[in-house]
């Protein structure tokens, strides 16, 4: 879509290198019973080959330019539907189950729009995202991993996620000042985590790693005692990034079932 200049306060960068763009719709596989729905199509870098492997095409646009020149270009395609909207705010149970999500996303709404997608898992098969490397790196980190976190572990109750491969800052026009990566994510089946109180088990993380540096008794002194960490199995003396998730969940559970 020539003509249009990326706008920085939708924060685009539009994907041109021709490899890349062929690895992530080989990682994706979109196939003929497919509903894909793509979250910022930008300039159509990979929408064209989606909507030709895909069963259907979601495409959900910010940019009501960029809108206006989607719709003409598939205004006679039935299997295409764009959406003028807010990804942020997007009800994504209106476009049925099994969903397909990828997308090249903004780097400043990428964790939000994460968790937002969170609610939704449960009709989602996967999702493949080009997000900052940094982003993925934590998201992907495992206990011990010095960029272990809150992301990690609030994304990893509920997601299996994969690195997949790096992309250069030249791939895009104009170009980040950051390294990019593609991930993919799968809903973990139901009752992987168990968490009884979301809202609880947030809070206990969020607080653990507020003072990584800090030990968990120390992290956590206005959300647990000792006893509660022994008694689950947590050595207090561990700092929060020793600490895997099935651990963390079971603090927080242990907590849920004494107030209730």
């Amino acid at each position: 879509m020539p003509g249009h200049r990326a706008r920085k306060r939708f924060g685009q960068h539009f994907l041109t290198d021709p490899q890349v763009i062929d690895a992530i719709v080989r990682a994706i596989r979109p196939a003929k019973d497919d509903i894909v729905v793509e979250i910022g199509p930008g300039k159509g870098a990979i929408t064209d080959l989606l909507a030709r492997q895909a069963g259907h095409l979601h495409t959900i646009e910010l940019d009501r330019n960029l809108v206006a020149k989607i719709r003409k270009k598939y205004a006679g395609d039935s299997h295409v539907t764009v959406h003028e909207a807010d990804a942020l705010a997007f009800d994504f149970a209106t476009l049925g189950d099994r969903l397909r999500i990828v997308g090249n996303l903004p780097y400043n709404i990428s964790t939000p729009l994460l968790f937002h997608l969170l609610k939704f898992r449960e009709r989602i098969l996967d999702m493949h995202f080009m997000l900052q490397k940094e982003v993925v790196d934590r998201m992907a980190a495992g206990p011990g991993n010095k960029t272990y976190g809150r992301l990690s572990i609030m994304l990893g109750c509920h997601l299996q996620v994969e690195s997949l491969f790096d992309v250069d800052r030249s791939a895009f026009d104009p170009p980040p000042e950051v390294t990019s990566a593609v991930v993919r994510l799968d809903p973990l089946p139901p009752g992987t985590f168990d968490i009884l109180d979301e809202a609880l088990f947030s809070r206990l993380v969020t607080a653990a790693f507020s003072k990584r540096r800090k030990t968990l008794r120390n992290a956590l002194r206005n959300e647990a005692e000792i006893s509660t960490l022994e008694a689950v199995g947590i050595d207090p003396g561990l700092r929060p990034e020793q600490v895997g998730i099935a651990a963390y969940v079971a603090l927080s559970n242990h907590i849920a079932r004494g107030l209730r």
